[in-house]
């Protein structure tokens, strides 16, 4: 008969070695931004050939049988009753019009984002080669871009007026840059930081699972949209997210999504952090991260590249975005040095 198996006793020294009260505490895993990284891995994750395929065959599949279902809906009202026939067949030609108006719309939302990576190029090419006549072509293009907007008119004349006495390339594209530019670089600003305080205040506010992941993405599409459409592009539904997977693709590229590791050193290391509550902590960093966003998608849809004007930092935009949750002065000190964008 095999022993039979009893729980094992373990005499202590003393009761107080068993006080729980003296245990050390959990350590606290520093914040990490868990709902903009979500958001990055799900912007990023591509489909495969296969599916893709799988997709277009279930489209093509599907719009067909519509197709074929619409018109023997129209044949057959048609039949019984002419007037109704004749006004479900109206219904389905708006309907297709606006299909193809909407269809059109975002290729054209693509086309005018192709136009302003496009001009980035050419500035870079003409910096580069230090050619005036390229420069000049540019600096047409994007006063072209800025033309019609009233609040630009005055320097679109200022462009005119000094482009003749400008004979270097440096010159035309910064005089370009500062006079178009820079008015357009403050209204992105504003963007990006109430785009960080909104993921920041959800994130710090809202414990519900996913919520803070869905606010982050929703939040940053639609920053990313209006950074587009600030800068001329003027981005669509698909061009949008198409645009913020090339944002999520380019901070991934660049290591900027990195940031998380720098910001908790700076700023939990000027006490800030260690202050507030851990979710406050995750919203802190779920708004830089988002500020960090931000300045990629900045630097994505703006048409020429940052060379006169000082380029934006995370810290400073946190700084402004924060302003009134807490400390300012503060967060700036613990948050020098956080890396630039």
């Amino acid at each position: 008969m095999p022993p039979l198996r009893r729980p094992v006793l373990i005499d202590l020294d003393s009761a107080a070695a068993a006080d729980p009260g003296l245990a050390p505490p959990v350590p606290e895993a520093s914040p990490e931004g868990r709902a903009m990284l979500a958001a990055a891995q799900i912007t990023r994750r591509r489909a495969s050939p296969l599916l893709k395929a799988v997709l277009w065959a279930f489209g093509a599949l599907f719009s067909f049988v519509l197709s074929v279902a619409a018109y023997d809906f129209v044949a057959q009202l048609m039949a019984r009753n002419p007037m109704l026939g004749s006004i479900a067949l109206g219904l389905t030609v708006v309907f297709v019009a606006l299909a193809l108006a909407l269809a059109l719309r975002e290729w054209g939302a693509y086309l005018r984002l192709a136009r302003l990576d496009s001009l980035r190029e050419r500035a870079l090419a003409a910096r580069g080669a230090q050619d005036l006549a390229a420069a000049r072509s540019v600096s047409d293009g994007v006063v072209a871009l800025y033309r019609h907007r009233p609040e630009l008119a005055e320097a679109v004349a200022r462009i005119a007026a000094r482009k003749g006495d400008l004979f270097d390339a440096d010159g035309m594209l910064d005089l370009t840059e500062q006079a178009l530019l820079q008015p357009l670089d403050d209204r992105v600003r504003r963007e990006i930081e109430g785009a960080a305080r909104q993921v920041a205040t959800v994130t710090a506010l809202v414990p519900m699972a996913l919520a803070d992941v869905a606010a982050a993405l929703f939040a940053n599409l639609r920053m990313i949209r209006r950074i587009a459409e600030i800068y001329g592009g003027r981005s669509g539904g698909f061009a949008s997210w198409g645009l913020l997977r090339r944002v999520f693709t380019y901070l991934v590229a660049t290591g900027a999504v990195a940031l998380t590791d720098d910001l908790i050193g700076s700023v939990a290391g000027g006490g800030l952090l260690s202050k507030v509550s851990r979710r406050f902590g995750e919203g802190v960093v779920n708004g830089a991260l988002t500020a960090r966003v931000g300045l990629a998608a900045m630097e994505l849809c703006r048409p020429l590249p940052f060379h006169a004007a000082a380029r934006p930092k995370v810290t400073n935009l946190m700084g402004r975005a924060l302003a009134g949750l807490f400390d300012r002065d503060t967060f700036r000190s613990g948050g020098e040095g956080v890396g630039k964008s």
